[in-house]
Parts: structure tokens; sequence; C-alpha cells
């Protein structure tokens, strides 16, 4: 699982482990600017080799506020040496999907809305265009496996921050299981 830093988080990436630049908008949106996320990024620039990607702008649960955000930053966040990742939100299925300007789709959105078919579709469209897909808040194993079966190639959570030496070896646990059981369903591609 790698690590996702944002700019309030204050603190670089773990050593040798991988990361992904989270904006902090959601927990922060009064304090969030545009040129304080790409100074953060910048200082960051010495770890980018093990950067997955940085997101774009947004805002939870509103796809076309969050196109329109994170549009003007795509190239920014590119020119500062990261794969761009563009955050789904709840209604970006009926929306014009800037596929040819990002690196990575980012599977936030509200509760109801990542699980759904919208986004498992989408999911399994960024997929077949070769980007890179994450899933945000996976705190269970339950959350887990819906992220497996949607091709998720990394996740996020703050499953660690609460009792990390009780909750990183049932983490293990999970992914163990993952490992020795084989999926019962999948969503269709």
């Amino acid at each position: 699982m790698p690590a996702m830093l944002t700019p309030r988080m204050r603190q670089g990436p773990p050593a040798g482990q991988p990361w992904a630049a989270d904006n902090g908008r959601y927990a922060s949106p009064q304090e969030y600017t545009d040129q304080g996320y790409l100074a953060w990024l910048a200082r960051l620039a010495p770890e980018q080799g093990r950067a997955l990607f940085a997101t774009a702008p947004d805002v939870v649960a509103d796809a076309a506020t969050t196109l329109e955000l994170s549009a003007p930053l795509y190239a920014p966040i590119r020119r500062a040496g990261y794969r761009v990742a563009l955050v789904a939100q709840d209604g970006l299925e009926t929306l014009s999907v800037p596929w040819a300007r990002i690196d990575a789709l980012f599977i936030g959105g509200s509760t109801g809305w990542k699980l759904g078919e919208a986004a498992h579709a989408l999911a399994a469209e960024a997929r077949g265009r070769g980007l890179h897909v994450h899933m945000g808040r996976v705190n269970s194993l339950r959350r887990l496996r819906t992220a497996r079966a949607m091709g998720c190639h990394s996740v996020d959570g703050t499953f660690l921050r609460w009792a990390p030496d009780t909750n990183r070896e049932r983490m293990r646990a999970w992914f163990r299981e993952l490992e020795q059981q084989p999926e019962v369903w999948q969503w269709e591609r």
C-alpha cells in the first residue's frame, strides 16, 4: 500500500516506499491554494521517482466542479514531474472524461457511488486505456476486495493511523487472505 501524502502532513515520503500526492483540498478547502500545492510538489521533487501520481484538485461527490478545478492543474502537475490523477467523483460517468490529459484515475466520491457500477465502469475504461487506477478510503477487508475486483492497482486509507501496531498485523492478514482466496466474482470488464 503506498503512502498517501498531503501538504498538511508536513512530511516527506517514507524511505523506499511508493507514495502518492493528494492535494488535500478535501480536509482543508479554506487553506488550499493551487500555488501552495504546486510549491509542495516542488519541494518533494527529489522523491518523484517513487511517486505513483499527484491528484488534481477535487470536490467530494461533485464531478462537474472537480473537472472545472482540476483542468488548469494538469499541465503544471506534469511539468513538476508527476503523473496526473483525476479524482473521480459522483456523476463523472455523465460527463466528458479528459482521458488524454491524465495518467491515473483515483476512485473517490461518496461511498455509494465509489462502490457502484458507474465507478466500476470508469475503472475498467481507465485500465483499458493503460492508466493507473487507485481507490481511496480503503479501510476494511471488504473494501479491499472491492478495489481488487475493480482492478485497482493501488489503494489508500487511514486504517493504520489508528492503533498502527495492531492494525498493521490485521492488514497483513487481509493481504494474505486475498492471496490465498481466488475471487468469487468479478465485475465485467
